[in-house]
């Protein structure tokens, strides 16, 4: 941003006064914790990243401030900081919520109902992409593919999985997490607030009792390959055998696969033959 000849609104081309500096108490706190992450690593800039994450954990976006901080610890130019702090969407960049509720909008979640759930929490919620609730609880996003399609339609509240969602059981999602009611993933770790897990991803250890015990997997599909390579024996196939009476270079009639999308298509809405478009910006 710039600043602006008063009452007119016109850029002079002067950039902003430099962020201010964390209060002394909270500088000393964080430097500490640098001073930890920095030495995992040969080059101090590699620590970059962590150190993002490190103070997200502390406003719960990555503030003028925090770059400011992460810039002067590893002798980088705030630029080089913006630059990467920019480029990532895991950085947010304005006050989010305490849950950050993102909603797989690619290609296998997207037929099987994620268009539809990311749909219906929006106007559930009365947010948009990216928008926050008025109670600052919920902060809901739709994001590119979480390596879970044999859990499709996933959803993902601070990074933990929940697998299998509907349009119904993604509002009473959110719904509890409004309320403060305990919700527990379909597996991963327990649940916790957006700015612990900003610290547990800077790399510091999740001290809460079972939280590091607790896990979860890829489902059949997504380890087929795996076992195949290990040599494991173990089924030929994850999909639905053809129909027998189909010949191998003939496709069957109709619409056998269950991941056939709910939204219209040109097949089915003759009035859009090229399909459903969106608005620039959506």
């Amino acid at each position: 941003m710039t600043a602006t000849a008063e009452g007119h609104g016109v850029p002079l081309g002067m950039p902003q006064l430099p962020a201010p500096a964390y209060p002394d108490d909270v500088r000393a706190r964080l430097e500490a914790d640098a001073a930890e992450v920095v030495a995992r690593y040969p080059d101090s800039r590699s620590a970059l990243l962590p150190l993002l994450h490190l103070v997200q954990s502390e406003e719960g976006y990555v503030t003028p401030t925090g770059m400011r901080f992460c810039a002067e610890v590893l002798g980088l130019t705030t630029a080089e900081v913006t630059a990467v702090a920019t480029f990532y969407s895991m950085y947010r960049r304005r006050p989010s919520g305490d849950y950050q509720v993102g909603v797989c909008t690619n290609t296998l979640c997207a037929v099987l109902g994620g268009d539809a759930i990311f749909e219906a929490l929006q106007e559930h919620l009365g947010v948009g992409n990216g928008e926050t609730t008025e109670d600052g609880k919920v902060t809901l996003e739709h994001i590119e593919c979480n390596a879970a399609c044999d859990f499709a339609p996933v959803l993902m509240v601070n990074w933990e999985f929940f697998d299998n969602q509907t349009v119904e059981s993604a509002k009473r999602l959110v719904d509890r997490l409004r309320a403060g009611e305990e919700v527990a993933p379909t597996r991963g770790a327990p649940l916790c607030d957006f700015k612990r897990t900003a610290r547990i991803l800077a790399g510091f250890p999740d001290e809460r009792p079972g939280a590091v015990a607790a896990g979860g997997s890829a489902g059949p599909a997504s380890l087929a390959g795996l076992r195949l390579a290990k040599g494991e024996e173990g089924p030929r196939s994850v999909v639905a055998p053809r129909h027998p009476n189909v010949p191998d270079q003939e496709e069957p009639a109709g619409h056998p696969s269950s991941h056939d999308a709910p939204q219209q298509t040109s097949a089915s809405d003759p009035e859009h033959p090229a399909g459903p478009t969106a608005e620039e910006g959506e």
